[in-house]
């Protein structure tokens, strides 16, 4: 079950594994819930092309939910759309620059490869920024409390 409330998303799962204080939790329905209403982003339908079943997600269980725990597990406030803009827009934005400054170097072929260069360079601050704790962590999911 999702809760969205004004200030903050919830959703209920089932804590498979711990590991610190990670916890790896199980969710029937990926997301909000709110894919068809006003100001939903539609993305779980993409998704659910792409893999079927419960999903796992890693979320930082700072109220002690053992394995097996039935959980409600809550995103900060304004995470979701700072981190749809951090996947989506910066890779476009610095795909767009690196092809304005490759064509005004080499014509199409350097707008090309700018754009290739500009997407490599975005994935990888994108991956170092998912694994580095600097700014991450008031991102991540986390447990509010345990259900059962």
């Amino acid at each position: 079950m999702v809760t969205v409330g004004a200030d903050q998303v919830t959703i209920r799962a089932i804590v498979r594994s711990l590991e610190g204080e990670i916890a790896l939790v199980e969710v029937e329905q990926g997301g909000c819930g709110r894919c068809h209403e006003e100001g939903g982003c539609g993305g779980q339908q993409l998704t659910q092309m792409f893999c079927s079943g419960p999903k796992t997600y890693q979320v930082i269980n700072a109220v002690g939910a053992a394995v097996g725990d039935q959980v409600r597990v809550g995103i900060a406030p304004g995470s979701v759309s700072k981190t749809a803009n951090f996947a989506y827009i910066l890779p476009l934005t610095v795909a767009f620059a690196g092809a304005a400054v490759g064509t005004s170097l080499g014509g199409d072929a350097g707008g090309i490869l700018g754009a290739i260069g500009g997407l490599v360079i975005a994935f990888a601050y994108i991956r170092f920024r998912m694994r580095s704790e600097l700014g991450n962590r008031a991102e991540r999911p986390y447990i509010i409390s345990v259900l059962n």
